[in-house]
């Protein structure tokens, strides 16, 4: 094989893992903001403080919510974002104690 080859496939070897790895993660930015806007347009849901992470297409929810029917619409508008493989819901109510 020519070094030049070798050289390319290397190359090639070595940087499409790196490629992948910024596409997903550009993906997950992509869904942790489209959840972010849905979830404060919502009037059942506003209002209320979250924080929403996402790794691999898992968005995670945390906060609080004034109500239950606020809580399950949190889950029911993530699920509906392009790219989102599962919603881990750990809103609690801000009556709980």
């Amino acid at each position: 094989m020519p070094p030049r080859f070798v050289a390319l496939l290397l190359i090639v070897t070595l940087a499409l893992p790196m490629l992948i790895a910024q596409q997903k993660a550009g993906a997950d930015d992509r869904i942790s903001d489209t959840v972010r806007q849905r979830l404060a347009s919502d009037a059942d849901v506003r209002g209320a403080a979250f924080d929403v992470s996402v790794k691999d297409g898992v968005v995670t929810i945390k906060g609080r919510v004034h109500t239950e029917k606020g809580r399950k619409k949190a889950t029911e508008i993530s699920k509906k974002v392009k790219g989102v493989v599962n919603v881990d819901n750990q809103l609690k109510l801000y009556s709980d104690k």
